[in-house]
């Protein structure tokens, strides 16, 4: 279980949520038994995501300090149950997801898809999870674009390794053993099928191109990430 040096966590907005880690179907049991690394109820599930969330702001912040920019953190999280139940921009969101929308600036999260990715695979997944969404939003505050969906998802993978990775080596984070199981299986569960096309429209890559991306970033920081 990833431990975090406390922090606040972050508001949620009011209002309305684009697109990300691709999902998991959910099974009819969203509760299943105790987990080996004690990872299950909703309020574990909560204090780690709020945690999650204030180690990622720490993080960033201090990324932008350090190259004299501003940085201005993500508006919030919008929990939601149904599909559609959020909208980014004029667009529904899907259930079974989590995702940035850059029309609203938050990162939106199917409440029982997200606990059970929790229960399933660990609290490691969770700061993974977030950090990937939160990387779409500083790729937003950075500028940065891609010719194709795949390459942003790579770095947004890169990324969301880097805030681990940094963090740890930085003592805000303090992983514990089967953590770094916890990321890699949490990693292959997200993968595209290995039939899909690189270039198609919404592929994030397959599970060990995500891996690579995210263990670049773990291991060499931001740098392997292109920025």
């Amino acid at each position: 279980m990833i431990d975090s040096v406390a922090g606040e966590p972050l508001s949620e907005p009011s209002a309305a949520p684009s697109q990300s880690v691709p999902s998991q179907t959910v099974p009819s049991q969203t509760v299943p038994g105790q987990q080996e690394d004690g990872t299950m109820t909703v309020e574990e599930f909560e204090d780690d995501l709020s945690a999650a969330v204030a180690v990622a702001e720490k993080y960033w912040s201090a990324q932008f300090q350090a190259s004299g920019q501003q940085f201005t953190p993500i508006r919030g999280l919008v929990p939601y149950e149904r599909a559609s139940e959020v909208a980014c921009g004029n667009e529904g969101v899907p259930a079974n997801n989590a995702l940035y929308c850059s029309a609203g600036d938050f990162i939106a999260y199917d409440v029982d898809w997200a606990v059970w990715a929790f229960q399933q695979i660990g609290d490691a997944f969770l700061f993974y999870l977030l950090g990937h969404e939160y990387a779409h939003g500083i790729q937003l505050r950075l500028g940065v674009t891609f010719a194709h969906t795949i390459d942003m998802e790579l770095q947004a993978d890169c990324m969301a390794g880097a805030y681990i990775g940094d963090s740890v080596r930085a003592k805000a984070l303090n992983l514990q053993e089967g953590d770094l199981q916890e990321l890699r299986d949490g990693l292959t569960a997200v993968g595209d099928d290995p039939d899909q096309p690189w270039f198609a429209p919404g592929a994030h890559g397959t599970a060990q191109e995500r891996s690579r991306a995210f263990f670049a970033g773990y291991e060499k920081s931001l740098d392997a990430c292109g920025l």
